[in-house]
């Protein structure tokens, strides 16, 4: 009788006063298995929290949504930049007539956006006061004056001073942005202009109306707006009643028939497709899966580990879930797993030989493909190098140490640098006598938990110690960007198509931020430098190669596995494509409101 009445009140509110049926509110619920921090662009890292920016900013350029290999368009921008033969000067026209969403900041007026409004956002990255985790890549890319500029900020103490005119941030007119650049940058547009979720426009407005809750009320051009949110729990989007006009376009391949058939059915229409987005956050991965196939949720991102074979056994969609009309997804991710290593720490950190020798120890000693078969349930495939599939720089036949499972020779590096047991209590020294204890920062899910009885087994047949440390994972990240660990897993998702996006973990500039092992080496920093000037080609290549055995003698991060990701949508879901360097898609999908179960 409850479920008979919810399902009258429902179709109650579907009706207005005059009586004629109105449309069907189109509504995705899904679920994040993390938590997210919030919602200002320059003040997060965090995947989970960029998804939901990602919907709500709008970066000069974005990706088509069925393009592979990827292709980038413009958005916001009125076309193709305007860029110098020297790789030095880019102007970008910002299209008129884009508008900003309805906020209290605006004080009941609309509000167009204008090229100014990239030159503060990108200012933003760059102001002490914001933390900014997303600063490297803007450093990265040297505009003019804008480095420096910080840098008398910090030194003298005082507040960002905004209104200063910095030579490569420029806006020329209201629509005109220019950036330059110190030195040639082939590829700035896809290195901080394209992706919604961190390079998105932010009014000034908003950020002085709000102040310190600007983390809690996001406002931007995107297709929709925020609506509520409960933190570390749930979050409910709307569309955006003040988007623009737009509709669906992409440019697959012709072979490529899934995003053919897309394409077919999606073309011209009006997006975002759906009304409104509902996205709770379940840790726990048995829930979350149930709830799923419950019908509680309309679409699968990412099955969890523990039910990979229950729903793709032999890498097929389960005839259980086949037979409900569900479709399933495998997409070979460009990610990557990792132990990070603190290199700041007395004991793990270093980069004397005796430390080098104890973090290739720990390495060794781990058996990568056991992961992957018991705890990965043998989706994914072992890393050799922190360079992600899809990207420049990638190379399947490249093969290092990275992936080695040898005991025997952990045992032998650490007995060479004095690592053994001193006091005949069954466990290794340190080699002044000090116990070695290693702690690993993990995370209360049950793929965590699983991946630290591996690492605990692995380390145990060595004679290492290992103990763990439960937080929930915003509290080892701010453990992580603070120094205060030891070990750490993470999981790093490629948000450009070139490789040296990932190569920032270990650029000494980036410490605290995308470098959180803080590995510092001036030969991988001259790499790093030459290779932002340089186009993609054989020579640039090579330095990927020595950026990689770099890499792999110091295990600053330990290379674990790239991830085949499996998403599921139920038969009322059309339209998903995972993404693959950026986050958003809910404007590029349906939902069938006749065959969606009441709920």
């Amino acid at each position: 009788m409850k479920q008979l009445l919810a399902a009258l009140a429902v179709c109650a509110a579907l009706i207005p006063a005059s009586g004629s049926p109105a449309e069907p509110v189109k509504t995705l619920r899904y679920a994040f298995r993390i938590a997210e921090t919030g919602f200002d662009p320059p003040r997060l890292s965090d995947i989970y929290s960029r998804t939901i920016t990602a919907h709500i900013f709008e970066s000069l350029y974005t990706y088509d949504p069925l393009a592979r290999p990827t292709r980038i368009v413009p958005q916001i921008a009125d076309g193709e930049p305007e860029i110098s033969a020297d790789f030095k000067t880019f102007k970008f026209k910002v299209r008129p007539g884009i508008y900003f969403a309805d906020d209290p900041a605006f004080k009941g007026k609309k509000r167009e956006v204008t090229a100014q409004d990239f030159v503060y956002s990108i200012k933003r990255y760059a102001d002490p006061a914001n933390n900014a985790q997303g600063w490297i890549s803007y450093e990265d890319a040297g505009l003019v004056g804008l480095d420096e500029l910080r840098s008398q900020v910090i030194k003298a103490k005082k507040p960002f001073p905004y209104d200063t005119e910095v030579e490569g941030v420029r806006a020329l007119d209201r629509y005109t942005l220019q950036l330059k650049t110190r030195d040639a940058r082939p590829r700035l547009v896809e290195s901080i202009l394209a992706g919604n979720d961190l390079y998105g426009a932010v009014a000034r407005e908003v950020v002085e109306f709000y102040g310190d809750k600007i983390m809690e009320h996001p406002v931007g051009t995107g297709p929709f707006v925020l609506k509520e949110w409960r933190r570390s729990s749930q979050m409910v989007l709307e569309r955006n009643p003040a988007y623009r006009e737009r509709h669906y376009e992409s440019v697959p391949a012709a072979d490529d028939a899934e995003a053919q058939a897309i394409l077919a059915k999606f073309k011209g229409r009006r997006i975002p497709m759906v009304d409104r987005v509902v996205v709770d956050i379940i840790v726990e991965n048995q829930p979350r899966w149930l709830a799923f196939l419950n019908n509680e949720h309309d679409f699968m991102e990412r099955v969890p580990e523990d039910f990979l074979t229950q729903a793709a056994p032999g890498g097929k969609i389960a005839p259980n879930l086949a037979k409900r009309g569900m479709q399933a997804l495998f997409t070979l991710a460009p990610d990557m797993t990792l132990t990070c290593f603190n290199m700041d720490d007395p004991v793990v950190g270093g980069m004397t030989p005796d430390k080098v020798a104890l973090r290739r120890a720990i390495s060794l000693a781990y058996d990568v493909k056991k992961e992957i078969r018991l705890a990965r349930r043998g989706f994914a495939v072992p890393g050799q190098a922190p360079i992600v599939p899809g990207t420049t720089g990638y190379d399947p036949a490249f093969k290092s140490e990275m992936s080695d499972y040898d005991p025997a020779r952990a045992k032998a590096l650490l007995d060479m640098y004095g690592y053994v047991d001193k006091d005949g209590d069954g466990w290794r020294d340190l080699p002044d006598g000090q116990p070695l204890v290693l702690t690993r920062n993990t995370e209360p899910n049950s793929l965590s938990r699983s991946v630290d009885e591996l690492w605990e087994k692995a380390l145990r047949g060595v004679g290492i110690r290992l103990q763990v440390r439960i937080q929930q994972w915003p509290e080892n990240l701010k453990a992580a960007q603070s120094g205060n660990y030891q070990m750490w897993p993470v999981g790093s998702t490629a948000a450009q198509p070139d490789g040296q996006g990932a190569l920032q973990r270990y650029y000494g500039p980036a410490s605290g931020t995308q470098n959180l092992p803080r590995f510092k080496d001036a030969r991988f920093d001259a790499i790093y430098d030459r290779m932002q000037a340089l186009p993609d080609g054989p020579e640039r290549e090579a330095l990927f190669l020595e950026a990689k055995r770099i890499a792999v003698t110091y295990m600053a991060y330990k290379v674990h596995a790239h991830r085949v990701l499996i998403d599921i949508q139920q038969p009322w879901m059309s339209g998903y494509r995972r993404p693959l360097f950026w986050q958003d898609f809910w404007q590029f999908v349906d939902i069938d409101p006749a065959k969606q179960p009441v709920r």
